[in-house]
């Protein structure tokens, strides 16, 4: 249920009819919508985490076809979750800290990859977030209609020009 539906329409009474149980259920089990909510985006972080350590270091086309995997799973759902978080209230957290994981895990998959100035090294993750953003993948999937596998393949040619250091800065 939470997957199908803007955070805003969904229900108690549709948490609970999906979940076969009552109303009162779901209120004793999570208390809340919103803790309701935080179950599910919990069990979601764990997949994506269990895919996410799966990914070859330095390697950008296994990266991303691990991030398309994600994408293809759950990108709908993050899209329409960032797209309410005025409305999210304390979830709203929930987004702040997946951006920070990441960004951490870019920072990590591709360290070997990425410059150790500072500035140019920030530089260079944010050029490798917005190449890898769930936004990207759903301008390329869902408005330019792109198959997955040409989504993959231009998220990686993108990736692999942050990669590319011959050009100095200037």
């Amino acid at each position: 249920m939470l997957l199908a539906q803007p955070y805003e329409d969904i229900t108690l009474a549709d948490i609970a009819t999906g979940a076969g149980v009552s109303h009162q259920t779901v209120l004793n089990h999570y208390e809340s919508k919103e803790g309701a909510a935080s179950a599910a985006i919990e069990l979601l972080g764990s997949e994506i985490e269990g895919l996410r350590t799966s990914v070859r270091h330095g390697d950008p086309e296994h990266a991303v076809e691990v991030l398309v995997e994600q994408y293809e799973r759950s990108g709908d759902l993050n899209i329409r979750w960032a797209m309410s978080a005025e409305r999210l209230g304390r979830l709203a957290a929930i987004l702040d800290q997946a951006r920070a994981a990441h960004r951490a895990w870019l920072e990590e998959v591709f360290a070997p990859h990425l410059p150790t100035v500072p500035a140019d090294r920030l530089r260079g993750l944010n050029a490798l977030h917005a190449a890898t953003d769930v936004y990207t993948w759903k301008l390329l999937r869902r408005d330019l209609r792109l198959s997955r596998p040409e989504t993959t393949r231009t998220m990686t040619a993108l990736v692999r020009g942050v990669l590319i250091r011959d050009v100095p800065d200037s």
